[in-house]
């Protein structure tokens, strides 16, 4: 449930950022008569997004046996991928949004093209709804489908009420820091994910275990009992992972290290280059 609450929570309030930002774009250029398109915006983003977690969902519901382990695999890597992207890209991104929305909502009006205002909003809100509908997908394989549904709406919620209270108050939130503090919880989140999924194509058969037990906690902490759950959907806790699992699991961090260091490599080089 913590899982999918901080996931929402992270993409609710990316979206409400988003739409304040065009909102109050449109404000401060005098043009109000925007606001109705970005609602609309809004609103079929959102029911888009929910259609498309229905659907995930009911053909999951469809695979049985193998062919259920192999579609719930690639649901949980494919959501890793998206993840790890994401993190990334909005840790780099982040300064720069404000001012590109303003851009294209700025054409857009200039054109008066005002179903150009809804599209900015569509396409935004639209693009967390399909993220947030693949990572809940992916979380409802490791914690129950209540509990998921839960934290998903807590998450939103709270999103919600956090976003109406950035833009109601004169203080502004550091959004590269807000992403950044997210995208360390994610990333842990998005490890045991990845375990989680290599160890559903291991059950198909695809994989081979290397080798079935590397430990057995269960005697000390249970993965099915309260707190065993709540370690098992947040930090990909198994109390008897197979050696496949725990290179999975280690071998994700190595690739985002590897990742972190070549980012940071890169403006360096580049000012090497300039000087």
């Amino acid at each position: 449930m913590l899982a999918a609450s901080l996931l929402t929570f992270r993409e609710g309030l990316e979206a409400a950022l988003i739409v304040g930002i065009v909102l109050g774009y449109l404000a401060r250029i005098g043009r109000r008569d925007g606001y109705p398109y970005v609602w609309w915006g809004v609103g079929l983003a959102l029911a888009a997004s929910a259609v498309m977690a229905a659907g995930l969902q009911f053909v999951g519901a469809e695979f049985q046996g193998r062919g259920e382990q192999i579609f719930e695999g690639t649901t949980m890597l494919l959501a890793v991928g998206v993840l790890t992207y994401m993190i990334f890209w909005m840790r780099q991104q982040a300064r720069r949004v404000k001012g590109e929305l303003e851009e294209r909502v700025g054409a857009a009006v200039a054109s008066r093209a005002r179903w150009g205002i809804f599209s900015v909003a569509f396409l935004a809100v639209f693009r967390e709804g399909v993220e947030t509908a693949l990572f809940l997908s992916a979380a409802t394989y490791v914690s129950s489908g209540r509990e998921t549904m839960v934290g998903g709406v807590l998450g939103l919620a709270l999103a919600v009420v956090a976003g109406w209270a950035v833009f109601a108050s004169s203080r502004r939130l550091d959004i590269r820091a807000f992403f950044s503090a997210t995208g360390a919880l994610l990333i842990i989140f998005a490890a045991g994910l990845a375990a989680h999924g290599l160890h559903e194509f291991q059950e198909a058969g695809l994989l081979p275990a290397l080798a079935e037990h590397v430990w057995n906690t269960k005697a000390i902490l249970d993965d099915r009992s309260a707190l065993g759950s709540i370690l098992r959907s947040l930090v990909g806790y198994n109390d008897d992972p197979s050696l496949l699992e725990v290179l999975g699991y280690l071998g994700y961090y190595l690739i985002v290290w590897l990742a972190v260091a070549w980012r940071k490599e890169r403006p360096a080089s580049a000012s090497g280059k300039a000087g």
